[in-house]
Order: structure tokens, then sequence, then C-alpha cells
């Protein structure tokens, strides 16, 4: 084994610590006691309260709650014990800082750098490309929106393909080990949609390699890194395995599954996420341009404007009260989505070198950079451009699954920087002629310089800068805010253009020989950082940060304690005065009827699309809606008592039969489910004798809760439909009756039913879904194994024998 080269380790610490000094600046008020307000951390909070309230009171990880939805599976929502060895170092490696936002920009930034190692880049290129990619503006707009999952997710794709290209490169041991844990702690970071897209590039770079080797000939060595790849993969999908098996099962029965309901006349038939609401955050096709001018588009839906803003201006010659509030969230964005916290801008310099790349880059490397950029664009088109979007929904596996298409734009966001890197490490070598080079630079500043310029200088006569959302402003604001968004991308433009006009010209005097390979590189990573930084600092800054005691946890209001002085362990709520399908709040305190999660179950939300938002009472009660949370004319906020619940579990006496779940959730309009029980005829074998006997001193009473638990008591002289206002899902959810395993179906569209046998009976709810437990046991061999091939790659690199001094010359 070759002897330790002090010096490199050296500067790779002293890199990485200057990665620490550049988070600690950025980062400074969370070192001053604040920390990040994040919407989605509230969301995770009123997410996850039950089951955190649950492990600290008894120890135990509860597999179900029951507080968001009706109730739905709880590792969707929280992690428990973990026999998963990359998610146990992904928690090492996140550099033991309680602070979430600090770990994920080191993780940016250290990740990348490590990435452009595996790529074969030397130490000061693989920080320029760190800090080129860690500082692009959206991975500060998802540390700002608390998207933690996504943000890890992220920022470990990089060392992926920097271990996969290894592997394609002839290191198939260490590329084989180092590609198992890169990728099964990316996975590990448990965001899908993300992963999905790496393996997306994944697959082009390795056609990319494969049509090299058969240019080259050289088919073998291929074949093998392929194999080897393989084995890298399941090595790292198998100690995955309890989050990726749970997962697609739930998947199957939530609203990115099939629905059971007919589509409706002009749909097409397909087995994910409604359409439009996949879609509904596509990136205009202009307004990829905010990649190089981040304000082309006016940035986020909420942008500070200044007091010499035209719009502030205006309303103050119209007195407008409070003005200088106003203006520190107007809605300057004016693109396709909804709305947006801000663009993806993958900076103006970086851009200026990916163009640079395609002229002097050669290799495969050129080619499977440019086709993940330009599927990373035009994916996130969606809705923009059907006649890719629409092939890629309807035909591409699990590509339906997933919503905000235009969250594509993150692999464009590793891959510039990467090819951005490659040509200016061509250029510093100067292995490729001088002339030929500089030609180069003339046309890719001719190209990104030009196009910054015709946007500062000609933008009107491309751009409208008009907003549908603009006809909620009153008409004599509408002009001045153009005006205004006309400022701010032409400023932006003339900013890009002068980064663009500075890194030609380093590169320009490199050429002629008059500046250094070393100051000319510590040059441009200076001039990365000046550009991107103020772009980021946009969207998260000090005011983003509150003293910690303002965002510490959820205090319950006076309505919250009223409600919680009810003793009663399992009822539901239902606030009125939010959006209770968008909303977790409740659920920090309740069982809510609403919640906050990305994949309800579809039934669920046909019951919310259909009825709940109808305000169906039929419904609401028989989900055991106890309480209400409303308000008044006169803006007070208080508990209303429902006396219509039907509580835990009931007895009725009628059972209407219906042929299909469009028949089913229809029938809920007419029938009271106080006495009726609506059941599809696919379950009749399960009451096959069962004639229902009323019998007035029949009982069923709730004994015990547990969020995966469920104890009741009943006593009847007949035998008894019973129906649970507990949700129906069947991989899992058991029935046993005086400790008897006991058959339950689906009533009610939602609801769990079963016949109960006559006399006094103990019945019992458990979840006990068996994927979840054999993944779990699946999980911890793979995980052993992975130790056993990383010591075994160990036991090789450690029996190499040093070259003799004489095959060391001949090298």
């Amino acid at each position: 084994m070759k002897s330790i080269n002090w010096k490199r380790v050296y500067t790779h610490i002293g890199i990485i610590a200057v990665f620490f000094v550049i988070t600690a600046i950025y980062m400074r008020p969370l070192l001053e006691g604040k920390t990040l307000s994040q919407m989605d951390d509230k969301n995770a909070a009123g997410m996850s309260q039950e089951l955190n309230q649950w492990e600290k009171q008894t120890g135990e990880y509860a597999l179900w709650t029951n507080a968001m939805f009706g109730g739905m599976p709880a590792y969707l929502i929280k992690g428990g014990p973990s026999y998963n060895i990359y998610a146990h170092i992904s928690r090492v490696i996140r550099f033991g800082t309680p602070y979430k936002s600090y770990a994920i920009m080191l993780s940016y930034l250290i990740a990348f750098y490590l990435a452009m190692l595996a790529f074969g880049f030397k130490p000061l290129y693989a920080l320029l490309g760190a800090v080129a990619f860690g500082f692009s503006s959206y991975n500060f707009i998802i540390i700002e929106a608390g998207h933690v999952s996504k943000a890890y997710a992220i920022a470990y794709m990089a060392p992926v393909l920097g271990t996969f290209y290894m592997t394609f490169r002839g290191k198939y041991v260490w590329g084989g080990i180092l590609t198992a844990f890169a990728l099964g702690i990316q996975i590990a970071a448990a965001h899908p949609q993300i992963t999905y897209y790496l393996f997306l590039t994944l697959a082009l770079m390795a056609i990319a390699e494969a049509i090299h080797a058969i240019i080259k000939k050289t088919i073998k060595p291929y074949v093998k890194s392929i194999a080897v790849l393989g084995i890298a993969v399941v090595l790292a999908v198998l100690p995955n395995i309890t989050n990726l098996m749970t997962t697609m099962e739930y998947g199957k029965s939530s609203i990115r599954g099939p629905s059971e309901l007919s589509t409706p006349e002009g749909e097409v038939q397909h087995s994910g996420l409604d359409k439009t609401y996949a879609l509904s955050w596509s990136y205009g096709k202009s307004e990829t341009f905010t990649m190089l001018v981040p304000g082309i588009f006016g940035g986020g839906s909420t942008e500070a404007l200044s007091e010499n803003s035209e719009v502030y201006q205006t309303m103050q010659a119209n007195r407008v009260p409070n003005a200088k509030q106003i203006v520190k969230q107007f809605p300057v964005y004016w693109g396709d989505m909804p709305f947006t916290s801000g663009p993806v801008y993958i900076g103006a310099i970086i851009c200026f070198l990916f163009v640079l790349g395609l002229i002097l880059v050669k290799g495969p490397a050129r080619w499977w950079l440019l086709a993940a950029t330009i599927f990373s664009i035009v994916l996130a088109w969606g809705r923009n451009f059907p006649l890719v979007t629409d092939f890629f929904f309807y035909n591409f596996p699990y590509y339906n699954k997933f919503r905000a298409v235009s969250m594509t734009l993150v692999v464009a966001g590793v891959t510039m920087p990467l090819l951005g890197l490659m040509a200016i490490r061509e250029v510093l070598k100067k292995v490729i002629d001088k002339e030929k080079t500089l030609k180069a630079v003339y046309i890719a500043f001719g190209i990104t310089g030009g196009l910054t310029f015709i946007i500062a200088i000609l933008g009107s006569t491309f751009f409208s800068y008009s907003g549908a959302g603009d006809v909620q402003l009153p008409e004599w604001l509408i002009n001045p805010l153009i005006n205004d968004r006309k400022a701010l991308a032409s400023s932006d433009a003339w900013r890009s253009f002068a980064f663009i006009l500075i890194a030609a010209g380093i590169i320009w005097v490199f050429l002629k020989g008059w500046v250094k390979k070393l100051p000319a590189l510590l040059i441009l990573i200076v001039l990365v950082l000046a550009d991107m930084w103020p772009i980021d600092n946009r969207y998260l800054n000090e005011d983003d940060f509150v003293k910690s005691r303002k965002a510490s946890a959820i205090q319950p209001s006076q309505t919250d304690q009223q409600i919680l002085a009810d003793k009663d362990p399992n009822f539901r709520v239902l606030n009125t005065t939010v959006n209770p399908f968008t909303d977790s709040r409740t659920s920090y305190f309740h069982k809510s009827i609403g919640g906050y999660h990305g994949a309800k179950m579809r039934r669920y939300q046909d019951l919310i699309d259909r009825h709940l938002m109808k305000n169906n009472f039929n419904v609401i009660n028989m989900l055991n809606t106890k309480y209400f949370i409303v308000r008044n004319e006169q803006g007070q906020v208080f508990p209303q008592f429902n006396p219509g619940a039907l509580g835990n579990a009931w007895f009725v006496s009628c059972i209407n039969w219906v042929a299909s779940p469009d028949d089913e959730i229809a029938a809920l309009d007419s029938i009271n489910p106080a006495y009726f029980a609506i059941i599809d005829k696919r379950f009749e074998p399960q009451l096959e004798g069962f004639v229902a006997q009323p019998d007035s001193t029949a009982s069923i009473i709730f004994e015990q809760y547990k969020p995966d638990f469920l104890k009741y008591k009943s006593k009847s002289a007949t035998p008894q439909l019973a129906v649970f206002s507990e949700i129906y899902y069947d991989k899992g959810w058991k029935a046993y009756i005086d400790g008897q395993e006991h058959p339950h179906f689906r009533t009610d569209y939602v609801l769990r039913g079963m016949v109960i046998p006559a006399g006094a009976h103990e019945i019992e709810f458990r979840f006990e879904p068996a994927t979840y437990f054999t993944a779990q046991k699946i999980a911890g061999v793979s995980s052993g194994l992975i130790v056993l091939v990383l010591l075994a790659g160990l036991f090789i690199e450690f029996r190499k024998k040093k070259p003799a001094p004489e095959q060391e010359e001949k090298a």
C-alpha cells in the first residue's frame, strides 16, 4: 500500500476548515442563539407530535398515528428503530451540530468537494466546484423552507455520480464500495423524488459510457464496471429496504397510487397523482433564464421592494397606510407557477463555464452532463411542454408519483458546475491549443454574455413582465409594478454580464501569460462566491432567524386547552378557522380530521373532495368528530361540541350493498351511517350467513387507546355488525376477538367493520404490518453484509504490494 501523502491530507483538512468558516459566517445568527423559523419544521412537529409524546411516555415507537387524516402509518412520518447502517452513518456525518441548517450547508460543500475528488479534480478545483454547487440559490431556498430530507438528498447526489465515474475509470474495488456507501446514504435521506432524478442521471451516464466503450472497443471493462455497480446498487438498496418497501406498499393506497373511482370523460386512466396537481409547479420555458439572471421573473412571490421603487412611490402618492411594510413582501414574481420562494439561480459564471465546457471538454462526460442538463430543464417545464411531459407522465415508471416537476432542475444544479469545472481544468492545464481555447472563451462569452446584454437592454421586447395575479392589485399599481420588475431584471442582467465579463477576462489574461494558474483559480473562487452569496442572501438572511424562544414548541391556545380538558382519549377535531387539509397545527394537540402530508390515503382524499369539503355531516359524524374549532363574527375562536358524533364504535342494523367504489362513495350522500353500513360486494364472503338481528341491549364501548392498538368491549344477545370510526388499512391492521384473529372489512368507504358474535367479548385492533417487520430483518442482515464488504475492501487494499523501483520508473 502506498504511503500517506500528508501534504494532501493537510490540504483537504484546510479546505474543509474553510467550509466550516464560510458556513459559520453565513449562519452566524445560529451561533448567536437564534434559529430558523421554518414552515416545514412546524408541519413536521404537528405531524409527529403524537408519536413523539408516546415514545417519550412509554419508550415505545408506535407504527401508526391517528393525529391526521383519520390515521396513517407512522413510518411515513417519523423514523423509528433502524437497522439501516446508512441511516446511522448519515446521523454521524451531520457534524454533530444541533443546527440543521448549519449541517445542511456543510453537507452541500463537503459532499460536492468529495465528489469532485472522485472525478479526479485537485483540491482547489474541488473547492471551486463545492462553492459553485453549494451556493446555488435553490439549495438555500429549501433550507429556509425547512425541506431537510430534500436538502440532504440533493447534497448526496454528486458523490454518487463521482463514485460511479470512479468505477467506470477502472477503480472497481473502491469505486464499488464507495458507490454502495454514497448511494446508500443518499437513499437514506428519504426523498424518493430526488433519488429518482439521480437514477435518471446515472442511466444517462451509463448510456454515454456504453457508447464510448463501443467506439473505443473497451466492452469488457465496461461490462465489469456495470457488474460492480449493479452489486453496489443492491448493497445500497438492501439496508434501506424498510423505508422503500413500506413506502411502495402504502403508495398503492395513497394519492400517488391509482384511483378506484371512475375516470372523468376525456381523462387518461393512470396510476399516479392527479395530473393537474402533479404539474402545478411547472417552470416556464422562458423562466429557465433565471439560471443565468436571477431576477428576470421577479424572484420570489413576496420580494422586498425598496423605497426608491415605483410601487412604493405610487403608494405614497396615493396615501396608502403602512406602505413601508407592504413593499417588504410584494408579489413581484410573474412566472407560471402558483407561487415560489425564489428562482433557481445556477450562477452567471457557472453558466459561462458550462458553455465553455460544451466546447472544450471531450469524452463521454460532456455528453451525459449535457443530456442530463437538457432533461432536467425540459422536464421542469411540465405542463408547458406536454409533448415530453405527457410521455413521461403516462409511460415512464413511477414518474407520475411525484409532484412539483420544477424540482428536476436540481439535476442541472449538479451537472452544470461539474461540466464547468471540467472546462476550467482544461483551460488551466493548457492541454488545448491556446488559440482554440481563446476562441472557445469568445464563443462562451458571446452566448452567455450576449444573452445577459440583450436582457439588460431589450428585455421589454421579449418579456411582458405581467403576471396572472396582477389583476388582484389596484389598476393604478400595475404599471409601477411592471416597471419595477423591468428594473430588477435589467439590474440583475447587468450584474450577470459583469461577472461573466470578469470571469472571461481572468481566463483571457491567464492564457496570455499575465497571471499564473494559482491566482487565477483563487480569483475565480472568490468571484463565484461574490456572485452567489448576495443572491442567496435575498432568500435566506438574518430576517429569517428568530430568537429560539419564538421558534420553540407550539403553544396551545385557550381553545386547544378547553378541548384537551376532555378526558376521552380518542375523538377527532375539525378546525374550520383554517384550511383543515393543509394544516398540521391542529394535529399537534388533537386527532385531526385534516392534516398535512404529501401522500394522504387515496380513499381519504376522495372523502375530502366528495364530502368533507361540502360539510356532509353524516361523514363528519361517522369519523367521530366530537369538536369543531370555529370563529364567530367578532373574530373570536372557540370550540364547539358536536352532539352528532357517532363515537368510537357502534352497531348498525342494516347493510347497503354496493357494486363499485363509485356507488360506495355516492351512498354516503343519502344514507345515515348510524343505522346503515355501506359495504362493497367484494366483502360478501366475510359476512356469509350473517343476518342482522336487532338487540336493544347490545353495547360496544371503547376501553383502551394506543396509537397502534385499540381495545373495545362488546355485549349482545345476538350477532351484531359493528362499525369502527377508524381508517381501514389492510396492510397491517389485524382484528382480534378474545385473543383470536378475526376478519374485518371496509365499510362506509374508509372505515372498519366487523361481525361480532353474540355474548361478551374483548375486541382488539393491532397494527402489525408484515412488510415492515420483514424489511427490518433484511435491513439488519444486509447492513452486516455491508460491514463485511468494507472490511474485505480494506483487506484487499492493504494486501497490495508497493511496486518495485524499476517498475515505478517504467510506469
